[in-house]
Order: C-alpha cells, then sequence, then structure tokens
C-alpha cells in the first residue's frame, strides 16, 4: 500500500458503486468494494470488471471486492454509501456492527424514503448512528462517463465542516472537482426530485414533444423542486446549483439515464417492474415520486409535476389525463411559493 493513502469502502457494486470506487482508487492505497453478491466479488477479483454493471470497465489493481461486511470495513478511513435508496435502511442495518463510530461516511444514494419521508442521510443515521459524521454528495454524474475519468463535479453537502472537508480530500480527483455545501437538505431533496422531473421528460419524448417542451418540463420541475426544498429548510439558492440544475440538466437528457429512458419506456408500453427486469437497475425517479406526492399532500406543497408522474405510475391515470391536468393549470407568478430570504424555515 502507498504510505499516507487511505483505505477506503464503498458500499454497493451496481453502476454508481463501480464508477465511484474506480474514481476513488486514483487517490486511495485500497478501496474495497463490498458486494451483496459473493460470485460478482469473486468475478471482480479474477477478471477487473464487473459482470453486471459497467462491465467494458476495467477496474484498478488496488481495488479489492469482497462480499464479507467485516473484510470490507475493517480499519477504512471512510465509507462511501452507493446503494439503491430501497435497499438502503437493511443494509445499513446488517452493515451498523462493522462501522466505526468516528468514520465519516458519504451517502451517495438519492430518494426519500415512503412513509417516513426521511431523506437518505437520515436513513443511513438511524441505523448506523452518529448522523454528525456523515454527508452527502450529488450533482451531475453518470456512471458510465466518471469511469472514463470525463470531467465532471458534484456538490458534498455536510453539517459538520470538518467532516466534509475530510470526505472531500477522499474523493477529489484531477477531473472530479468536489464544492462544499452546508445544505444537506437542499442537496438530497434536488438530487432525488430530478429524477422525478426525468421520468416526465421520457415520457414527453416518448410522446414525440419538442426542445420546448422539455426546457419547459426542466424549468419547471427546478421550480418545484425549489419549492419542496424551501418548505424543508433547505437554501433557495441550492437548486440552482451542481445539485439541483446541474445533475437535472443531466438526468433530464442523456441517454444514460435510467429515470429519463423508463419515461420512454413506459410510453411504449413497458411498465416499471418490467424495466427494472431488464436493466438490471432501480428507477429511482418512480419510487421518488410516491414519497415526495405523500410529502405535498401532508404540508401542502404545489408538485404538480410530481403528482402527474405519481397519478400515471401509481394510480394507472392515462397519459392524456395527465397531460391535460398539468395545462389546465393557470399560469402564476414564475417563482410562487419560494421564501424571498435565505432563512431556513424548516416545518418536519
Amino acid at each position: 500500500m502507498a504510505a499516507g493513502l487511505p483505505t477506503v469502502c464503498v458500499v454497493g457494486s451496481g453502476s454508481w458503486g463501480t464508477a465511484f470506487a474506480g474514481l476513488m482508487a486514483s487517490e486511495a492505497a485500497e478501496v474495497r468494494l463490498w458486494c451483496r453478491s459473493a460470485e460478482v466479488a469473486s468475478a471482480v477479483n479474477a477478471t477487473r470488471r464487473n459482470p453486471r454493471h459497467l462491465t467494458g470497465y476495467e477496474l484498478p489493481r488496488n481495488l479489492i471486492a469482497t462480499s464479507d461486511a467485516a473484510a470490507a470495513l475493517c480499519a477504512v478511513e471512510g465509507v462511501v454509501l452507493a446503494l439503491p435508496s430501497t435497499h438502503l435502511r437493511d443494509v445499513c442495518r446488517a452493515l451498523a456492527p462493522h462501522v466505526a463510530p468516528d468514520v465519516p461516511v458519504l451517502v451517495l444514494t438519492k430518494g426519500m424514503e415512503p412513509g417516513t419521508h426521511q431523506l437518505m442521510l437520515d436513513v443511513s443515521a438511524a441505523e448506523l448512528g452518529h448522523a454528525e459524521r456523515m454527508a452527502v454528495l450529488s450533482g451531475p454524474n453518470h456512471a458510465e462517463e466518471i469511469c472514463l475519468g470525463q470531467v465532471s463535479a458534484a456538490v458534498l453537502a455536510c453539517r459538520r465542516p470538518e467532516v466534509g472537508e475530510r470526505l472531500r480530500g477522499l474523493v477529489t480527483t484531477p477531473s472530479f472537482r468536489v464544492y462544499a455545501s452546508d445544505d444537506v437538505t437542499g442537496v438530497e431533496v434536488c438530487g432525488a426530485m430530478k429524477n422525478v422531473v426525468a421520468i416526465a421528460c421520457g415520457i414527453a419524448a416518448g410522446l414525440g414533444a419538442g426542445d420546448n417542451t422539455q426546457a419547459v418540463l426542466m424549468t419547471r420541475g427546478i421550480a418545484e423542486i425549489g419549492r419542496v426544498s424551501d418548505a424543508l429548510g433547505g437554501s433557495p439558492l441550492t437548486p440552482m446549483g451542481l445539485a439541483g440544475m446541474g445533475d437535472l440538466v443531466a438526468t433530464c437528457t442523456s441517454e444514460h439515464s435510467r429515470n429519463r429512458t423508463f419515461g420512454e419506456a413506459f410510453v411504449a408500453g413497458e411498465g416499471l417492474a418490467a424495466y427494472e427486469a431488464r436493466t438490471g437497475m432501480v428507477v429511482e425517479g418512480a419510487h421518488a415520486a410516491q414519497s415526495f406526492w405523500e410529502l405535498a399532500r401532508e404540508h401542502g406543497i404545489e408538485a404538480p409535476l410530481t403528482c402527474a408522474v405519481h397519478d400515471v405510475l401509481v394510480d394507472g391515470l392515462d397519459l392524456a389525463s395527465a397531460s391535460a391536468s398539468l395545462l389546465g393549470r393557470l399560469p402564476r407568478e414564475e417563482f410562487y411559493g419560494l421564501s424571498r430570504t435565505t432563512e431556513s424555515k424548516g416545518i418536519i
């Protein structure tokens, strides 16, 4: 091992976990990739490739895959959670005995848990403990481009600056620029809700909508994200940055976006379960639509795009009726429902 460099663990061997583990390998002595499947771990170690995700990406030699939680997390200097939102709580609960209380934890998972309405840092903290040592990261970061070393950037948000700086030092590379924020709530809301908007954009594209319609959906989507973030105490500036508009543009327009491509597939007749089974990936926006729909109803937050996506995917509303409900709304002041100051006003 290289003297002075850290040993870190990435939990989750999906596309994002695989790419992020490779990214961190350039700045670490050793990266341990925890896989749910022993077969995947063995294949990674034998071939330097993930047999299920990013199969063409050759992983660095200082990356070791394992399905043994104790071995993966022993004496590490940082833990990165790169799990689907639907699995995050259960996996964190199982791994909790092996995660030392003073090790910083970076949460890459994006979403809001149905029922509890907890964002992913709080879900992780509920199982691992010590929320003060946790941070979240979000931005326009497609795994397919990160693994190629293409220039990208993200924002890392943490409630304790010293923890944030420690984690930034573990993940910043010459091609991956990481900016700092203390707005954990805003970054998390942006990261989760942009997936809902991307589904709407995919549906619109599948129906033949042009650039104007796509731009309308994205900009009205960012206003909707801003209202929810503001209501939960987030900064009104965060949706304008990397976690908000930056990630929204990438997710709503790219062929790499599972949420956008699911929207297109849905119009062609493929349901959510079939799409996830075919691709082996979780459509986070579909699950987030349920959670944010519940939250909006509970707290009286206007979220028409989220409600439309929810009604189509969950209640089976036909696309023509969903479109009519959105177009039938009277235009209002562009940024209605937002605070006029940067002062937090959390409601939950």
